[in-house]
């Protein structure tokens, strides 16, 4: 059953309807035993692009990516993945880390990629030769011979990492790829993930630390409890809450104060309040005329974070928090 693209669903992806869509779902659905942990999920993810997918532990983000990838099927809604309406005609054009990591103890590293690979439809004397050049390529030549048990951790995820990649994906799906890495290993693999796209590689990937979709994603969708509030770019979604004026000025009174927004609040010479519809140069002329004395002024557009609130609500937000700091601990 084809689902009914809502006014908030054409809202959210006006931005990428004219562009080849890598993905396209509308209203997937799905339930188990009689929880609904998908409740009415679109998204539209352009060839090419870096999309994420927000939002906390138990939010639905790992469902939805097993419904595109046709590990399970939805309930209700629709599909389109690579331009076909059936995801395992092109499995072995994608790439996909699962959240529960698994690579077999006993294998070495080079074998452990070319046999992902070789899953996808990869020779495995090409994988091994692939293997080891993205071993060398990403600081990880010293281990290619070494058992995965052998491996710390991170080092093990990053090997699983590579076997996603070494059959060259049109399409890479990551969930919660950066969970488990250490700070140096999550910034080598940001670089990665622009380097795919770079390559003209689609890199969908699930997160619940907002910061690395700030940095890496062009478009993201915003989930929450089983539903997409938002899917749009990131500017699109920071736009949501006005941008903040900050304006220092010598004199602290005057008949110009009244020029001010209603919203404005004071913290000694500083003057904190959203950027006007009509932008700060009508201000400016004011407050320059009455010789209100502008020592600085600035303008800070709202971060993802604060639009994730906006959008998803605080409780949302909350154990979003909560599980950023659950990572950190780890």
């Amino acid at each position: 059953m084809r689902a009914q693209i809502g006014e908030a669903g054409l809202a959210g992806n006006a931005g990428v309807m004219s562009r080849a869509l890598a993905i396209e779902a509308r209203g997937l659905v799905k339930r188990f035993d009689g929880f609904t942990a998908v409740d009415g999920v679109d998204l539209a993810v352009p060839e090419g692009a870096v999309y994420g997918i927000l939002g906390p532990n138990g939010a639905g983000k790992t469902t939805t990516l097993r419904m595109l990838l046709g590990i399970i099927d939805p309930d209700a809604g629709y599909r389109r993945i690579l331009g076909s309406e059936r995801p395992h005609d092109v499995a072995r054009a994608i790439g996909y880390l699962p959240e529960e990591r698994g690579l077999y103890p006993a294998m070495k590293a080079t074998e452990a990629i070319a046999f992902v690979g070789a899953l996808r439809g990869l020779p495995l004397r090409e994988g091994r030769r692939r293997a080891r050049k993205l071993l060398e390529e990403y600081g990880l030549g010293y281990a290619a011979d070494r058992q995965i048990r052998q491996l710390s951790k991170g080092m093990a995820q990053q090997v699983q990492i590579l076997g996603t990649l070494v059959h060259r994906p049109r399409l890479v799906m990551l969930d919660e790829p950066f969970s488990g890495l250490d700070a140096l290993n999550q910034g080598k693999l940001e670089k990665m993930i622009r380097g795919l796209a770079a390559e003209g590689t689609t890199v969908i990937f699930s997160t619940h630390v907002i910061a690395h979709a700030e940095r890496l994603c062009d478009d993201v969708a915003i989930i929450a409890g089983g539903k997409v509030p938002f899917a749009g770019s990131v500017d699109l979604a920071r736009d949501r809450i006005p941008a903040q004026v900050r304006l220092e000025t010598r004199a602290v009174a005057g008949d110009w104060v009244h020029a001010l927004p209603s919203s404005v609040r004071r913290e000694g010479r500083f003057w904190h309040f959203p950027l006007p519809d009509t932008g700060v140069e009508p201000l400016l002329r004011t407050l320059i005329a009455s010789d209100a004395g502008i020592l600085s002024l600035s303008i800070e557009r709202a971060g993802l974070h604060d639009a994730f609130v906006a959008i998803a609500g605080e409780a949302a937000a909350r154990s979003l928090a909560a599980d950023e700091g659950g990572e950190e601990r780890k």
